[in-house]
């Protein structure tokens, strides 16, 4: 992604017909799915108070001093938005104090309609490198995440006037823009070079956000609920904004049950009538003295070494060197900032009640027996699909 120097300070915050939008998709979605998850279905939920205290110190944005990462397994692909049915309603009518997630490019951002309604969502367009070439942990989208987890300004992530691909107008693309508060597209960024989305980092009410990750990478339903091996990704959500973000690991049941990945026809219409369950862990991360605080400073020192050998200033936020990339100690910081994730998740599996599983089950290789087969019933009795 090529940079350029910083332009006037952006709007605080997106334009108001932009924030009227996301407003009412965020709270129909928010309080649609409570009323599935609680009437249609029922859905114990452990540890929701102390959440809840976590999200109201952040209802102003001005006085958020670090991110949130929210982090579980995934066993559902409507895991998002169905476990946020279990916020009251009117945690579902704040924009600036909900989730964002990441979703498929190729899913949910075909075309103008779909990405219209995903980024009002508070979605950001990911390429998943099992479908496309583009994806991976160094994709435009990812140091846009990171910038999100971070204080803007900075040196802008967004495309300048000048520089900006030309928006396509057709519905059948998935180029969007904010024209009210962005008339010249300026605050965008592109996921390939051609695409064009709104950057929601460039705002600072949109400072120190709090992002739902699925580290599984994909719909993993395990007979023993177990999870597959976590991806790099949330390792660089950890390690690389200005602050540690408070994290907080979550364990699901029961979504499964309603969008199984055996299910017959109609594939598409959720089940009813089930019991879920949803536990939220204590936060393993912020200023306190934890490993993911540790795992930080190495990488800092690290940033440094890279700067001091490249005789430079440090790159944008979320923008890497090739040493940061693919140097040993950068490769071996993410593999163990993933490795630490996962133990947090399984923290919360085991509080639950559930007995340990084999540890061979967070090793990449271990998943490596599926071979090429990358969605459907596999050969452990587990069930993979699309996310």
């Amino acid at each position: 992604m090529e940079d350029h120097p910083a332009p006037a300070h952006p709007p605080r915050q997106p334009s108001l017909p932009w924030r009227i939008g996301s407003a009412l998709v965020m709270g129909f979605v928010g309080i649609n799915s409570r009323i599935f998850m609680n009437v249609t279905n029922s859905t114990e939920v452990h540890g929701l108070e102390k959440f809840l205290r976590t999200l109201d110190r952040r209802k102003d944005p001005t006085q958020r001093r670090r991110g949130l990462i929210t982090v579980s397994n995934h066993i559902c692909v409507m895991d998002d938005p169905f476990i946020w049915g279990v916020l009251p309603f009117s945690y579902h009518l704040d924009p600036n104090n909900h989730r964002w997630a990441l979703a498929a490019h190729d899913i949910c951002f075909t075309n103008k309609i779909f990405s219209t309604l995903f980024s009002l969502g508070q979605t950001l367009p990911t390429h998943r490198i099992g479908h496309s070439p583009l994806g991976g942990l160094f994709q435009p989208t990812m140091t846009e995440a990171v910038r999100l987890m971070s204080h803007p300004p900075f040196t802008t992530p967004y495309s300048s006037p000048t520089s900006a691909p030309p928006v396509d107008k057709s519905l059948s693309s998935p180029d969007i823009t904010d024209p009210f508060s962005s008339p010249n597209h300026t605050y965008t960024y592109s996921t390939n070079g051609i695409d064009t989305f709104p950057a929601p980092s460039a705002y600072d009410t949109r400072q120190y956000s709090w992002i739902h990750v699925f580290p599984e990478g994909r719909v993993h339903q395990h007979p023993q609920k177990m999870m597959r091996y976590f991806k790099w990704g949330i390792a660089r959500l950890i390690l690389e904004p200005d602050e540690c973000p408070d994290i907080i690991p979550m364990w699901l049941e029961g979504n499964d049950q309603i969008m199984h990945e055996a299910r017959e026809w109609p594939r598409f219409v959720p089940r009813i009538g089930k019991h879920c369950g949803v536990w939220f862990g204590d936060n393993v991360g912020g200023d306190g003295s934890t490993i993911f605080n540790e795992l930080r400073r190495q990488w800092q020192e690290l940033v440094a070494e890279d700067e001091k050998r490249e005789e430079r200033r440090g790159f944008a936020m979320g923008v890497l060197s090739d040493g940061l990339k693919y140097g040993e100690k950068a490769v071996a910081l993410r593999e163990e900032c993933t490795r630490q994730i996962r133990a947090a998740v399984l923290a919360v599996r085991r509080r639950r009640g559930l007995p340990d599983e084999d540890p061979k089950q967070g090793l990449v290789e271990t998943w490596r027996q599926e071979g090429g087969k990358k969605e459907g019933k596999m050969d452990d009795g587990s069930w993979v699909g699309r996310t």
